[in-house]
């Protein structure tokens, strides 16, 4: 469970921590997932299209430091 203390009336400041940690929890990317039903064949595809991108990302980071 996600605590927050609020010390000397600083509401303001403990809802951006609060914001911060739910960020960093990454509730908002998991509700903005659930928002839609995906069916499972869909799900694959995109699962397996963030892979590929992942992977092109991570041979023009390996060829620009074999170009340095």
């Amino acid at each position: 469970m996600i605590e927050v203390k609020v010390t000397n009336e600083q509401v303001d400041r403990a809802m951006r921590e609060l914001k911060r940690k739910l960020i960093k929890e990454g509730l908002f990317k998991e509700l903005s997932r659930r928002k839609f039903y995906i069916k499972p064949s869909v799900a694959r595809r995109i699962k397996r299209s963030q892979a590929e991108k992942v992977r092109k990302k991570e041979a023009a980071r390996e060829r620009d430091r074999m170009l340095r």
